[in-house]
């Protein structure tokens, strides 16, 4: 029988062994748990870069992209969601080496699956007891829900967009530097083109109308930052 703790839950689980991911997506259904499946680093990554799940299952060997990777990719890139790492190493290296790369909670293979859902209970309370509603000024942003409102107005926004707004906000009011936030998009090879200023462009057309105060604010040195305008800059 589901549980209240858990329903409605969406995780993201990212395995290679399909026997067990058919496993490990069974149970969690019994616990109200709904799961995707990607078989390899590389699709684990774009899906979780979608940035609807409440958590992430990640194995730690895994084809194309190693879990680390993954890891390492996504908090880069401003992604918090939960990640529960799997591993057959039980060597306090590869442990420390996981929470290095942004690892919130490592369950070691072979486990029991109750002792998962546990685990995953426990990440989605913590990630419930943060704040995921980021404001400023009019705009709300939720990225549990990836919902974003200017006022009344609901924002349709790209998955670059998301992104972006999730790196802003995190370092809000802050400036953020053009590097910072293409290592951000695009990791450490960013494309040649004017890519940047395209996106960041598009998103400061729909966040801010003319008669809307800017929020999305460029400074002296090229950087931008999430804060509502003081008057007079």
């Amino acid at each position: 029988m589901a549980t209240n703790e858990t329903e409605n839950l969406l995780a993201l689980l990212v395995e290679d062994d399909l026997d067990l991911a058919g496993t490990i997506a069974d149970v969690l259904k019994i616990h109200g748990i709904s799961c995707d499946h990607a078989y390899n680093g590389e699709a684990g990554l774009e899906f979780a870069r979608q940035g609807y799940f409440d958590v992430i299952i990640l194995d730690l060997t895994l084809p194309k992209m190693d879990g680390l990777t993954v890891c390492e990719t996504l908090r880069r890139e401003g992604i918090d969601r939960p990640v529960l790492m799997l591993t057959a190493r039980d060597e306090l290296s590869d442990k420390l080496a996981g929470f290095e790369a942004g690892t919130d909670d490592y369950l070691v293979k072979p486990f029991a699956f109750e002792e998962l859902v546990v685990r995953l209970r426990a990440l989605s309370g913590r990630r419930s007891a943060k704040a995921k509603l980021f404001e400023v000024a009019d705009l709300q942003v939720d990225f549990a829900r990836n919902i974003a409102k200017r006022g009344d107005r609901v924002l349709r926004l790209s998955p670059t967009a998301w992104k972006i707004l999730g790196i802003l906000s995190k370092h809000s009011p802050a400036s953020v530097s053009r590097e910072q936030l293409e290592r951000g998009l695009w990791g450490d090879e960013p494309p040649e083109s004017n890519s940047l200023n395209v996106h960041l462009y598009k998103l400061r057309q729909q966040i801010q109308r003319p008669a809307e105060s800017e929020i999305i604010c460029r400074d002296a040195n090229g950087g931008y930052s999430l804060r509502e305008k003081v008057d007079g800059e």
